[in-house]
């Protein structure tokens, strides 16, 4: 945990090397929404929401303050929010979130793949056993739920989306334990690990940005496994089935 500090280095590394950034793939002008951690608000996204709105997406806060938890209490302003970007736009909405907000995301996604166009998730704990993480009391203190409470919630979050879906994550995660972010792979699921990154930066990190920009740019309806050949190819791990 001490070692999270880095996530100020790699947000400065972010701005330095925001040339590089903006030369991802432009987007198509869907809506992005951009769901903060546990205890974070807008606010940690503005970056990313930059960067998207820069890129040509439709990036959206989700104005419900800093986030307390509550996979299970949110879930109705959530889809509500969720409709109401697909309701003012026409287009189905991306969902990027960030630790806590990834989890939001990956419900979402379950509850309504009529208007979810593709989820990606960074340091998102959903998987395996998600109490390994160093936040898990504090978020049941405050949420007032636990993470044992409504177990159908919990396994459609872990399991296969209806939706193409990218977990990314990094093995020095100060905060959650790197294998709860670990999805199946198949077809339309990927995992994508980022090197050295921590908890706190990995969604200002340069890579993970490449990461999210290039994976929301693939058409609606289609998906292709990230290629690790970009700028940032070195900050990524080896594909899944080069993995041991």
């Amino acid at each position: 945990m001490l070692a999270e500090a880095r996530g100020l280095f790699e947000l400065n590394s972010s701005l330095l090397l925001s040339p590089l950034l903006l030369r991802a793939p432009k987007g198509d002008g869907h809506p992005v929404l951009a769901l903060p951690g546990f205890l974070a608000s807008d606010i940690s996204m503005a970056p990313m929401r930059r960067y998207l709105r820069e890129l040509g997406y439709d990036a959206h806060a989700w104005n419900m303050g800093r986030n307390f938890g509550g996979v299970a209490s949110k879930r109705g302003a959530l889809r509500d929010l969720v409709r109401s970007i697909y309701e003012s736009t026409g287009r189905k909405v991306s969902l990027v979130g960030w630790s806590l907000g990834g989890v939001y995301a990956r419900d979402l996604a379950v509850q309504m793949p009529e208007i979810v166009r593709s989820v990606i998730t960074l340091g998102s704990p959903f998987a395996n056993d998600i109490r390994a993480t160093n936040a898990t009391r504090l978020y049941e203190a405050l949420s007032g739920e636990t993470v044992d409470d409504f177990p159908e919630i919990r396994a459609a979050i872990a399991g296969d989306l209806p939706v193409p879906a990218t977990s990314i994550y990094s093995r020095t995660d100060g905060i959650v334990n790197w294998r709860t972010s670990l999805l199946r792979p198949s077809a339309t699921a990927e995992n994508i690990e980022v090197y050295f990154a921590s908890h706190i930066g990995l969604g200002v990190n340069p890579a993970a940005l490449w990461a999210v920009a290039d994976r929301l740019a693939q058409p609606e309806g289609k998906f292709k496994h990230f290629d690790r050949s970009g700028p940032f190819a070195i900050a990524y791990g080896p594909p899944e089935n080069a993995q041991s």
